[in-house]
Formats: C-alpha cells, structure tokens, sequence
C-alpha cells in the first residue's frame, strides 16, 4: 500500500489573492464549479492537465522562518533569467541569487507573501550546458 499527493496546500494570509498570483505565475487554472472569490479562506488552483494542484488556506500567523519544502520552478519556454524578470514583474521579490558566471545556478524568489521558491534553467538551457 502507498499513498499519493493529493495537493500540495499553502498557508497565506489572504488566500485570494495568493492563488491568483501563483495562478499567473504557473498557468493554473480554477474550477469552474466552484470559483475562487475574494475572501474565501481556502482557495485551489490545478495545473491545466489537472495532475497538481495548489490550495492556499488562510491562517492567522504570519509566515516566520525559511520554509521548510519550497517550489523549484523550471521555465516552460525562455530562459531562467527572462523568467526571473517576469517574476518579479508579477511582485516576486529576489531573496539569495545563486547564479553563476557560467550560467548554472538558480535564484532564490520569495512570493508576496515571503513563501520562497527558487527558479531554474529551463531544460534547453540545462541541455546546452555552461555557458
């Protein structure tokens, strides 16, 4: 017998609006029979294909040390560091920039809550090798 993730859940401060920017962030998507609205304590976004989903859930304490799992993002299309742009865009601040002369690394975000994530090479970047 084994189990399976059913989802991964976020604690947040506001539910709404943090799923909504990792929804921007990942192209997830909602479901439309059952909408996530301003001031819902818990809020679920799925990936398209519907095989992850994110449920942001309202808490009363705010966030106080480094997280102890985190997202490790990989650009879909583009390069680490236009996607790094785009993030920030979106309101990701950069905690730790890992990145290294020749290319590899990655650099540790943070979202508008503070929950770090780091992102990636995409796999072409990671294929090509150091630069």
């Amino acid at each position: 017998m084994t189990s399976f993730i059913s989802h991964t859940s976020v604690d947040c401060a506001d539910a709404y609006t943090l799923c909504r920017w990792w929804q921007a962030v990942l192209d997830y998507v909602e479901d439309s029979d059952d909408p996530n609205e301003p001031g819902h304590e818990e809020c679920m976004i799925f990936s398209r294909d519907r095989t992850h989903r994110l449920l942001f859930i309202e808490v009363p304490e705010s966030k106080q040390v480094k997280n102890r799992i985190h997202f490790d993002l990989r650009p879909v299309e583009g390069s680490r560091d236009a996607e790094l742009v785009r993030l920030i865009e979106l309101g990701a601040t950069t905690v730790d920039d890992r990145r290294n002369p020749d290319g590899t690394g990655w650099a540790v975000l943070a979202d508008p809550e503070g929950n770090e994530f780091c992102i990636l090479r995409s796999k072409a970047e990671v294929a090509a090798g150091p630069t």
